[in-house]
């Protein structure tokens, strides 16, 4: 019983925060449950001469639920534990925890593109999802709420940060009584994940689920009562967690992009396979690249430092939100470089909308009529079932005109949409 004594006394000094810890736990109560019978046994055996659990008894069976009891209630408390290092990581403004093996410190100064409300209460929060990344989110509540209210989390767009778009969208809703949250996605802004400025269409999925787990741990948040809001090349990947997450009872996508399908065909589809092909030919190249180099190159595909003038509209518009005053931000990869040039390959092999017709709560579609993504939306909302699915053009709005330009963005409707299905 020595190991197992040894193991009970060293529970406390487990790190809380590697889940691995916790396996190691189960496997060593099976140990301890083995040493238990054993021990019963000899101890029966040098009173009685019988061989100990030749058959079913009743001494047998106390035996092993008292061991079953001892493995449970280490299992429980160990649970517990858990539980108790992932709330830690959420809540306080202050919280530090360890990111990627460095300590995680959440900017406590209002650094976003956008103007403070006074109508909300603001603060960091930091939550994980299940792949261990942990995730750094803006919380937004509005002034004086009381009781349970519905949630909102919001991310988006793809490159960007919770400063900017998402940022603006979460504390314009808690404006309008919503509880909402704000989150980087994995890899990017001020949440983990090593190597930066990667994107992953199950991850990011995930990491809206992840949002959802948190938002459904908070006190003044009814569980049943959560949406969300995914901006461009989070707008697909918001349809595939509605699509997944039952949870997700309203979901939002706005100027919508599906980064699978232009990953794989480009964009309006010029893409045949054989340029397919040849895409992931050049993409495994540079893996082998970065393997033998030991450094992830950049994409370029990013944003130029300046214009030439001949660019493509959207690049143009592009342009005018990440590289200016409009919407520049230190920690946005659009802002300040790009991708990893890899990113692609997992998109080009992993549809994101191939459930999308499956999804049986609410979605409300907003595109500008001048967008040049317009067709993802247009595409996606002929997927969509049911008469709880809505596709809003706004006249003249380009793509960029739903990041951040209030008079443009259709909140009142966005507002009545979740005031009606949360």
């Amino acid at each position: 019983m020595t190991f197992c004594s040894g193991l009970l006394r060293t529970v406390p000094l487990i790190p809380q925060n590697d889940i691995l810890y916790i396996y190691i736990i189960i496997f060593d109560i099976s140990i301890c449950h083995d040493s238990l019978l054993r021990i019963n046994g000899k101890k029966r055996r040098k009173e009685g001469g019988q061989r100990p659990f030749s058959g079913p008894s009743e001494n047998r069976g106390d035996t092993m639920n008292m061991s079953k009891k001892v493995a449970a209630g280490i299992f429980l408390g160990m649970t517990a534990l858990a539980g108790s290092a992932w709330a830690a990581t959420n809540g306080t403004p202050d919280n530090s925890i360890l990111k990627d093996g460095k300590e995680m410190k959440l900017e406590q100064s209002w650094d976003k593109i956008f103007p403070k409300s006074d109508k909300v209460d603001h603060r960091k929060v930091m939550f994980t999802n299940r792949y261990g990344i942990v995730l750094a989110g803006d919380l937004y509540t509005p002034k004086g709420a009381e009781g349970k209210l519905a949630a909102i989390a919001v991310s988006g767009p793809f490159g960007a940060v919770k400063e900017q778009a998402s940022g603006l969208y979460a504390q314009t809703m808690a404006e309008r009584g919503f509880l909402t949250l704000a989150f980087d996605p994995s890899y990017t802004g001020e949440s983990g994940g090593e190597p930066r400025h990667v994107a992953s269409p199950d991850i990011n999925t995930e990491d809206f689920s992840a949002a959802v787990d948190f938002l459904t741990t908070l006190e003044n948040v009814d569980a049943g009562r959560i949406g969300i809001i995914g901006i461009c090349g989070f707008g697909g990947m918001g349809l595939n967690a509605a699509a997944m997450d039952t949870r997700i009872k309203a979901t939002v996508a706005s100027t919508m992009y599906d980064m699978s399908r232009v990953n794989a065909n480009g964009y309006f589809d010029a893409m045949n396979a054989d340029a397919r092909y040849e895409a992931r030919r050049q993409l495994n190249e540079q893996r082998t690249k970065d393997a033998q180099s030991g450094t992830i190159a950049p994409s370029q595909a990013g944003l130029p430092a300046s214009l030439k003038g001949n660019e493509p509209q959207f690049v143009k518009d592009y342009f005018d939100y990440y590289k200016t005053k409009r919407g520049f931000h230190p920690r946005s990869i659009n802002s300040n470089g790009a991708w990893n040039a890899t990113s692609p390959l997992s998109f080009m092999n992993m549809p994101l909308l191939a459930y999308a017709g499956e999804i049986r709560n609410a979605v409300l579609l907003i595109h500008g009529e001048k967008a040049h993504s317009r067709y993802f939306s247009e595409d996606a909302f002929k997927k969509l079932i049911d008469d709880n699915k809505e596709l809003l053009i706004i006249p003249h709005a380009s793509h960029t005109d739903l990041y951040d330009k209030i008079d443009v963005i259709p909140f009142d409707k966005i507002e009545a949409f979740f005031k009606s299905t949360l």
